[in-house]
């Protein structure tokens, strides 16, 4: 009888492994995203005119204006998933030519390569189309100058607990719908311990960027983010470098600044203007979802690139956002 018992038991094991192992990959279905709205003015410089604003993507709006609504759908089985990336409003719009921001489907081929193909956000930069997704509201012009999105394939290897490589194969940059000429565009990623060091070459759009993007904590509560990029095209093209140190304060305020030098170049200028910009920031969150960002801003730029409240030219502008972001 112990016999015919130990047999049974075993048998069972045998059938319910057997059972686990056939079993349908499980589903997984998630769906989240973000509103966000601000209000901005200019310390020096009218407010009648939505053009006197500092020449970088997205916030550049005066008065009270809307900023964009993300909705991101992603479904996942097995080895396999997809992501809709949803956008609509001004934000949106400045930054994909449709309301698909991303749209994309993976492949896990195993827990160390996976595969993509379809439009996905850049990798090169520290900044990012969603506000959520940045620590300042307004954007820098290194990543207003740079690619916001791309459509292709790309590939990332995870080589070991600190290493990772991405290598892709693209469109146009941010020609994301299809492609008008039959060129494309190349790049890289290779990642130690989050720094990155990034390479785009297209020929037929952006040209060549070489782009870094990293940063430390300096203490638990103290951290500072780092950009630098380089972009050349035929001779036109720009370099610059930004500093992002962030403090927090209590569990629910940081402050942080970034701090950009920005230069244009161009074989037909003799002297390139270029720019310093100072942006302060404030991030307090309520409840976990909601996020105010209050944001003095100074554009100082080497030539007379701005307007003062005298309709003069200018070197310099200082304004002012409050910006509101609720993310679900």
């Amino acid at each position: 009888m112990k016999h015919v018992l130990t047999l049974t038991l075993l048998l069972t094991t045998f059938f319910v492994s057997a059972q686990e192992d056939t079993e349908a990959p499980k589903k997984k279905f998630t769906f989240e995203g973000s509103l966000d709205a601000y209000f901005r003015t200019n310390f020096t410089a009218p407010n009648d005119d939505n053009q006197i604003a500092p020449e970088t993507s997205f916030a550049d709006t005066a008065g009270f204006s809307l900023g964009m609504a993300n909705i991101i759908a992603a479904y996942e089985k097995g080895k396999v998933g997809a992501v809709a990336d949803l956008v609509f409003g001004p934000r949106g719009e400045a930054a994909s030519s449709t309301v698909l921001n991303q749209l994309y489907a993976y492949y896990n081929i195993s827990e160390n390569t996976k595969l993509t193909i379809g439009k996905f956000n850049t990798f090169l930069g520290y900044e990012v189309i969603s506000p959520v997704g940045n620590f300042n509201y307004s954007t820098s012009y290194l990543f207003s100058n740079g690619p916001f999105s791309h459509t292709g394939l790309k590939a990332d290897f995870t080589l070991s607990e600190d290493f990772s490589l991405m290598l892709g194969v693209f469109n146009q940059t941010d020609v994301t719908e299809f492609n008008p000429d039959g060129s494309y565009a190349i790049g890289a990623q290779v990642g130690y311990s989050d720094q990155f060091l990034n390479l785009l070459y297209d020929k037929a759009g952006l040209g060549f960027e070489i782009d870094y993007t990293g940063g430390f904590d300096a203490t638990e509560d103290f951290f500072i983010g780092i950009n630098a990029a380089y972009a050349d095209n035929k001779g036109e093209g720009f370099y610059g470098a930004n500093i992002y140190p962030q403090y927090k304060t209590t569990e629910s305020l940081t402050i942080g600044l970034r701090g950009e030098f920005f230069q244009t170049q161009s074989d037909a200028i003799a002297d390139d203007p270029s720019v310093f910009a100072i942006t302060l920031t404030g991030s307090y969150v309520i409840d976990e979802d909601l996020i105010i960002k209050p944001e003095f801003r100074v554009d100082s730029g080497s030539e007379d690139i701005f307007i003062d409240t005298d309709l003069m030219a200018t070197k310099s502008l200082g304004s002012f956002v409050v910006a509101a972001i609720y993310k679900f």
